[in-house]
């Protein structure tokens, strides 16, 4: 009887295994794309559909909206603007203060980026009854406790490349 609860036991795993591998390779399969098709990281495009939503935006108020670090927006602004997408200027009454906002070569690359995986999924995710959604994210978070991720710093930017190529 043993055995057979040890064999289910481990089928469940070995699927809940496989759907992590399955969405772990989605979100790589779309990083590639998203890089061939318009040379940017996950992270760069939610920056900047940001800006084109927020306008003309500080850094501080970016952060927060995309939910990243201000060094990490400040780091890909500075890779956006060395490629012509954004323009930062300092803030006339507090020159601390930093203003970014696109370009139109920004607003043009904007227009051609693929949809990101995540917006996919939470206009399914936002779909679902609540009950149910209240189930996934319990067992989401369970997962990453059982995997140890619980603890990881993480934005809800979906994206294989490590943080430091933003």
């Amino acid at each position: 009887m043993a055995a057979t609860a040890d064999i289910r036991f481990s089928s469940q795993s070995d699927r809940v295994l496989v759907s992590i591998r399955q969405i772990i390779r989605a979100i790589d399969i779309q990083s590639k794309r998203l890089a061939r098709d318009t040379g940017l990281s996950s992270p760069q495009l939610v920056v900047l559909r940001a800006i084109d939503e927020l306008g003309e935006v500080t850094t501080r108020v970016l952060s927060r909206h995309v939910s990243l670090s201000q060094p990490t927006v400040t780091t890909i602004l500075d890779r956006l603007e060395a490629r012509g997408l954004v323009e930062r200027y300092r803030s006339q009454k507090d020159r601390r203060i930093v203003h970014s906002m696109l370009t139109r070569t920004g607003s043009k690359t904007l227009k051609t980026a693929p949809p990101l995986l995540q917006e996919a999924f939470t206009d399914a995710f936002d779909a679902l009854p609540e009950k149910r959604r209240s189930d996934i994210v319990s067992a989401v978070s369970d997962l990453a406790q059982m995997m140890r991720a619980d603890d990881i710093d993480a934005s809800p930017v979906l994206t294989t490349a490590p943080t430091a190529r933003t």
